[in-house]
């Protein structure tokens, strides 16, 4: 399966402004590129890309006051497949994990291990299986606590504050559920990246960017969506960290204002190419008033 993906970003910057943006894919998924991606920034100014401590591509330019528009697009090949099922997979002891993996076990700033979710992660989570079992009793629970609304998004909101508030989009979801595996002793990271309406009915929400998780277990990285809650194809990852704060697509030291905000993943197929641009034009109007949530000043 062939996947079309892209965006078209636009800020306006009172004042010269550095920015670092997270905005290519994930080296991991480079080789499935079919073409190169199409980055265009504009105006033409000089762009340092570099490797974060994750292996996340970055990038980072000063910017002149005006506007500034970052785009691109691209096409990836996917397996096309539902996301893993691997219900035997087992949880690893502390002990026995490598070590570049502890730090997927601490507090990190939206997800808060040192709290009262550890209380209860293990009032609630420890007497289910170890492993595949007890990550999935955490995402049906945080799928059913939390209720999705854009309207109630906040961008500094922590896993405990959308514990108590009971509502949040998927970062909310996603750092809740990567803080309960953590006061668990599970290792679990955050991903960002794409996730369009492939092989499941449009889904009645602009699209944007997505959040989801990936907790170890068995030796290997398994891949965990609390907001969903279900099996999804076609995800395409642009970066991971601890949180949102590692990920965040741009960071900007100064004030700025966000003018256009547009995300865009289908399957590359003409029929259904024609019918997405035209969801997707529907929808570009209430992308822009959440976009700033996945944007972070400085």
């Amino acid at each position: 399966m062939l996947i079309s993906f892209g965006y078209d970003i636009t800020l306006y910057l009172p004042a010269e402004t550095a920015i670092i943006f997270t905005l290519n894919v994930h080296p991991s998924r480079k080789n499935d590129l079919v073409e190169d991606e199409q980055f265009k920034i504009e105006p033409n100014i000089p762009v340092q890309g570099y490797f974060d401590s994750f292996g996340n591509h970055c990038n980072r330019i000063r910017c002149p006051a005006g506007s500034l528009r970052l785009s691109s697009s691209g096409l990836i090949r996917d397996k096309g497949e539902w996301d893993p099922y691997v219900p035997n997979a087992s949880q690893i002891d502390v002990l026995d994990l490598p070590p570049e993996l502890l730090p997927f076990l601490l507090s990190s700033r939206y997800c808060e291990v040192d709290s009262e979710l550890g209380a209860f992660a293990w009032a609630n989570f420890s007497t289910i299986n170890p492993g595949w079992a007890r990550v999935q009793a955490i995402c049906n629970f945080v799928h059913h606590h939390l209720i999705f609304d854009y309207q109630r998004a906040r961008a500094n909101r922590t896993a405990l504050e959308a514990f108590h508030e009971r509502v949040g989009v998927c970062r909310d979801f996603t750092h809740l559920a990567i803080a309960l595996c953590r006061c668990l002793n599970i290792p679990a990271r955050y991903v960002t990246g794409y996730l369009g309406d492939i092989g499941i009915p449009p889904e009645p929400f602009p699209m944007d960017f997505c959040a989801w998780m990936e907790v170890y277990l068995d030796g290997r990285w398994h891949t965990f969506d609390p907001r969903n809650n279900r099996r999804r194809m076609g995800r395409i990852v642009v970066a991971y960290g601890r949180d949102a704060s590692d990920v965040a697509l741009t960071t900007i030291f100064g004030n700025h204002y966000l003018d256009k905000f547009k995300v865009f993943t289908i399957e590359a197929d003409s029929a259904v190419l024609a019918d997405n641009q035209k969801v997707n034009s529907d929808k570009d109007k209430e992308s822009l008033a959440n976009a700033d949530l996945a944007l972070q000043s400085l």
